[in-house]
């Protein structure tokens, strides 16, 4: 699979059709994809989780100033028990993958610890889980109109509130989603 033809740094929004739990009305921020398959994080999910019982959990104290309240997202349905931290600048973390020049993924508790103290990156995603695709089960699943998948934007990640993501998603491919029917054929 060449640079071209990746979704890396892209992202998957799930057509009205797609009836996943896992997935409905879901935008995932891909990761990596290659032949190997794909992965990635949604980014429109949270869990009733908070940072505080995050931070309880892995015995890091917060700075006073930190906000225990903010919410852990939904990465997807796989190793769910993981976190994941995605975020801007890159940094130097101890487990990153760069997904391009100014975001990356990080798996490392230096990372959380960073954040607590108010010494991490700028803007960040906490998620735990993530989703993840075999060798050509994306590729089979955007033939079948389950997504609709275009570049991503910074302020679609980080920026956007939670529940806009989906809509605004699609809005850059000039989609409006409730216009949409659910049955989706084959031309």
């Amino acid at each position: 699979m060449t640079d071209h033809t990746s979704l890396r740094d892209h992202l998957l929004i799930a057509m009205p059709a797609l009836s996943d739990p896992h997935f409905d009305h879901s935008v995932t921020y891909i990761c990596e994809h290659s032949e190997e398959g794909a992965m990635g994080i949604l980014i429109n999910r949270q869990l009733t989780l908070t940072m505080a019982e995050v931070l309880e959990q892995m015995k890091i104290q917060p700075s006073s100033s930190f906000d225990t309240t903010l919410q852990v997202h939904e990465g997807g349905p796989v190793q769910t028990e993981h976190g994941f931290v995605l975020h801007t600048p890159v940094g130097a973390w101890e487990s990153s993958l760069q997904v391009n020049e100014a975001i990356a993924l990080t798996t490392s508790r230096d990372i959380l610890t960073a954040i607590a103290h108010g010494e991490g990156p700028q803007q960040y995603l906490i998620a735990l889980g993530y989703a993840g695709w075999g060798p050509g089960q994306l590729e089979r699943e955007l033939s079948d109109n389950a997504w609709l998948s275009c570049p991503a934007e910074p302020r679609l990640l980080f920026d956007l509130p939670i529940e806009e993501r989906w809509a605004a998603a699609a809005a850059l491919l000039g989609v409006d989603l409730n216009l949409l029917s659910s049955e989706v054929g084959h031309a």
